[in-house]
């Protein structure tokens, strides 16, 4: 397994681009699937989890034409089989292909997902919304078999909790199906709202994007379209808490800033000096950094994707801050890592508390998740010494090749091949 061998303390300046987002992507190519038409997307990351994805695709028999990040898929001739194992146990945003095979087939098979391993995230919800269109599910040796008797049906459907990948489903699954369908207590992340532009495109017919209230009038057939990725909201956010920690000038690039809300607002009352434009956030040197108590919501609340990260920041900070976690109930695993670099952090239940001031030391630490992974990163390029960072396969998963983003900042970061 690869390793990251990182030397802190370095000068960091310059200009960083944001690569399209990840977890935009897979339901979108996934979405291809209901279609025997060519689907064209440009702005894909080229990280695992999208790689992955076309590999289950390719399983499929989906004709995928790749030019940089660029790709066209056609789906005319692909063929219902079970999902491929070995690629669906290490990607949770596999159980997407349901809503789309049983929307154009009546009938899926697939392995039960895997991902991070930050709680237990049961498919649940994604079964009983599909249940409503019409679908009878069984379970049965590790695999999801789903059957729709004739066609699926248009229904009102109250989700418990706006989770975003059963929003994900449950849309898809909606737009070949007969009348209207109403998804309520809807998940509003940008990401859906870029899935259901995608779909539109596509000739779908939606409304309620960015809402809690999503209307899907069913159409008997998609067409011919393109797309663009939005930027990655959690890589952007990624590299503004870096630029902060470093307390340093630094420009990222490409982004979409009216999906950073709550962590410029977070950030800002921290101390940080930032300048905000549409695309562009420019990070300046602040005086001094104070902690605060944040709690993780569904979008527009802060993201759990960029809690781990934002505890690094918290452990350099003065005083002490406070980091509450409703969304998973198992993702402080980074917390022992941090606290081996030098942090002082306690966990009392859903909450870790982060005593500041602190200054952290290289060390071996070892990845947890994908989120853990570049929490550790950044801790790292703040450390007094050397530090290896193992297991960086689900640092992979979700960012582009982060030594050479970092390294043309000035970073000293060196991918050690095992």
């Amino acid at each position: 397994m690869d390793k990251l061998l990182i030397t802190g303390k370095k000068n960091l300046k310059g200009d960083i681009n944001v690569h399209g987002s990840k977890n935009a992507a897979l339901p979108i190519l996934v979405s291809s699937l209901l279609s025997s038409e060519d689907l064209t997307l440009s702005n894909i990351p080229n990280v695992d989890d999208i790689n992955n994805m076309i590999k289950l695709l390719n399983g499929y028999g989906a004709v995928i034409k790749k030019n940089k990040k660029l790709i066209t898929i056609n789906n005319k001739n692909i063929k219902n089989i079970s999902a491929d194992y070995d690629i669906v146990r290490k990607m949770r945003a596999s159980v997407l292909i349901l809503g789309p095979l049983l929307s154009r087939f009546g009938y899926s098979r697939i392995s039960l997902p895997g991902g991070c391993a930050i709680g237990t995230r049961p498919i649940d919800i994604h079964l009983n919304g599909l249940e409503k269109l019409g679908v009878n599910f069984k379970i049965e040796n590790g695999f999801v078999i789903g059957k729709v008797s004739k066609k699926l049906i248009g229904n009102r459907i109250k989700l418990p909790f706006p989770s975003v990948g059963a929003t994900e489903n449950i849309l898809m699954a909606s737009i070949l199906a007969k009348g209207e369908t109403v998804i309520q207590k809807a998940a509003m992340e940008p990401e859906i709202e870029d899935l259901g532009k995608c779909l539109i495109s596509m000739g779908a017919k939606i409304e309620g994007l960015g809402t809690d209230k999503i209307y899907i009038q069913g159409v008997d057939s998609l067409c011919k379209a393109k797309h663009t990725i939005i930027p990655d909201r959690i890589v952007a956010g990624t590299f503004i808490i870096l630029a902060v920690m470093l307390n340093t000038d630094i420009k990222i690039k490409s982004l979409n800033s009216d999906h950073l809300g709550s962590l410029i607002k977070i950030l800002k009352n921290m101390g940080a000096n930032i300048d905000v434009k549409k695309n562009l956030i420019k990070i300046k040197t602040s005086k001094s950094l104070k902690g605060i108590k944040v709690v993780t919501e569904p979008y527009p609340g802060f993201p759990t994707d960029l809690q781990a990260q934002l505890m690094s920041l918290m452990t350099i900070v003065s005083g002490k801050s406070e980091i509450k976690e409703t969304v998973f109930e198992n993702r402080f695993m980074h917390v022992p890592e941090l606290n081996r670099l030098g942090a002082k952090i306690k966990l009392h239940k859903d909450k870790a508390l982060i005593k500041g001031n602190q200054k952290f030391r290289g060390a071996q630490v070892m990845a947890s998740d994908l989120r853990a992974s570049v929490s550790l990163v950044l801790a790292a390029l703040c450390c007094e010494g050397q530090t290896v960072i193992n297991r960086v396969y689900h640092l992979d998963r979700g960012y582009e090749k982060i030594e050479k983003y970092l390294g043309n900042l000035g970073a000293k970061i060196k991918r050690i091949k095992s």
